[in-house]
């Protein structure tokens, strides 16, 4: 008798009866995967086995639950536990992602020197031997008597060593790798992801093991079958950095044990990771002076106020349809302030090619990084260079008045910190505002009084 097969959307686990070419519930292209149907089988799956050890729970009232002990500790490297909201979370599952090369089992496997210091480490890697991962933590100079190695896909072997072994701490590289040999799909499916991720995080849950799980990411830039995960972990951290550039950036996406909106920046060297505490410097180097087309702006990565430059070009253009390239910065908003810059500024921007970047690899999402992006553009119409100890902080609004920011003196603080004496600024700021001793705050009501003072 033939089997059933059945068919599953990537990125929104939709299941459908045939193929298609676009998913009818997200709208996706090309996301859909043939997969056999799981048909009814006596033993339960991993998952499920998991759940059972843990025996059957009770409703208790909220008073009744003990939290004298500690719930936080840190991982040794404080640019992760900044984007985690203070340090991992025991009992919460993580899953890091990212780009294949970008330093993800180097970032587990670094954070394993501190953490056996006082808890007991078992990593789980499915793609290297533990001869390999002994190599590879030797030139890292990573040592504890407490890490234990697991070369093992089969889930239902790893369930059974942390039953052995009883560690606080549970690394797995990578998820993709990992299958339940009840189900009869390749590993790495949406069906094999989704019951070995219930799996560990039933393991999580129950013993209070802090779970560390690899995924990788697929051409499109998402993790596979990442809204099942997205749901059921507790926090998703996004690995990014391009292969050229030494510079890695870790955000998260999701947190329930604290902001979203936090980034760590890591260098990546012959000896693995080191941590980037002043990653406005970092941005900052090799900024060229005296040369149009480029501003310094101030962000604010959740409660640390972080300096970028942003660059743009104008160029007369040769088609019909003037070009419009970002980098780092959003499309829709680079459109939007060029229109802006054109209509209230009087710069005839729209016969011009524009290219804008962000250098560092940043992204800037926030409107604080309006104003810059206007004077750079300006700066490069007009060919005239932006005075290099000035940077320009504020919003821009579609008649083309400027409207005041968030946190407005921790960002002059680190502008003043790294040297600016100049910053232009909206005209209203909102509360008192203590601006530091020797840097001069230049008010402009609109982008015609700013670029008026350049």
């Amino acid at each position: 008798m033939k089997s059933k097969t059945m068919f599953y959307c990537t990125e929104c686990g939709n299941e459908l009866p045939k193929w298609a070419g676009q998913c009818p519930a997200c709208k996706a292209w090309n996301t859909i995967v043939e997969q056999p149907a799981e048909s009814k089988r006596k033993s339960p799956s991993a998952a499920a086995a998991v759940g059972e050890r843990r025996g059957i729970a009770r409703p208790r009232r909220m008073d009744e639950v003990e939290t004298t002990r500690e719930l936080r500790f840190a991982t040794g490297m404080s640019e992760l536990d900044r984007v985690l909201g203070g340090g991992a979370v025991q009992g919460s599952l993580v899953l890091v992602g990212g780009a294949p090369g970008i330093g993800k089992s180097t970032l587990m496997l670094q954070i394993c020197h501190n953490l056996c210091r006082f808890a007991q480490v078992l990593y789980v890697s499915g793609e290297e031997s533990e001869r390999q991962i002994k190599l590879r933590a030797e030139r890292l100079g990573v040592k504890g008597e407490a890490l234990y190695l697991l070369a093992e896909t089969n889930l239902e072997d790893v369930v059974e060593a942390v039953d052995q072994l009883k560690p606080d701490v549970l690394i797995v590289d990578s998820i993709q790798t990992l299958y339940n040999a009840e189900l009869s799909a390749a590993p790495g499916s949406v069906g094999q992801v989704k019951d070995c991720t219930l799996a560990l995080m039933n393991l999580a849950k129950g013993h209070g093991i802090t779970v560390f799980v690899i995924g990788h990411v697929n051409k499109e830039g998402s993790i596979a079958g990442p809204k099942v995960l997205e749901h059921m972990v507790d926090c998703v951290l996004y690995f990014e950095g391009e292969g050229q550039n030494s510079y890695r950036i870790l955000r998260a996406a999701k947190n329930r044990f604290g902001a979203t909106n936090e980034i760590g920046v890591f260098e990546m060297g012959d000896g693995g990771l080191t941590e980037v505490p002043n990653p406005s410097e970092m941005l900052l180097s090799g900024r060229p002076q005296d040369t149009p087309g480029t501003c310094v702006t101030c962000v604010m990565e959740g409660v640390r106020p972080v300096l970028a430059e942003v660059q743009a070009l104008l160029a007369p253009t040769s088609f019909n349809v003037p070009r419009r390239t970002c980098n780092g910065f959003d499309f829709n908003r680079a459109n939007l302030l060029l229109a802006v810059l054109e209509k209230r500024g009087g710069l005839m921007v729209s016969s011009c090619d524009a290219y804008i970047n962000v250098i560092g690899g940043l992204t800037l999402d926030e409107p604080a990084a309006d104003l810059a992006m206007v004077v750079a553009l300006a700066s490069s119409f007009r060919d005239r260079p932006v005075p290099g100890d000035l940077a320009a902080v504020g919003e821009v609004g579609l008649t083309g008045e400027l409207r005041s920011v968030n946190a407005l003196g921790q960002r002059l603080s680190e502008v003043h910190r790294l040297g600016f004496t100049k910053c232009l600024v909206p005209e209203r700021t909102g509360a008192k505002l203590e601006v530091p001793k020797g840097l001069q705050l230049i008010r402009v009501r609109n982008i015609r009084e700013a670029l008026a003072f350049l």
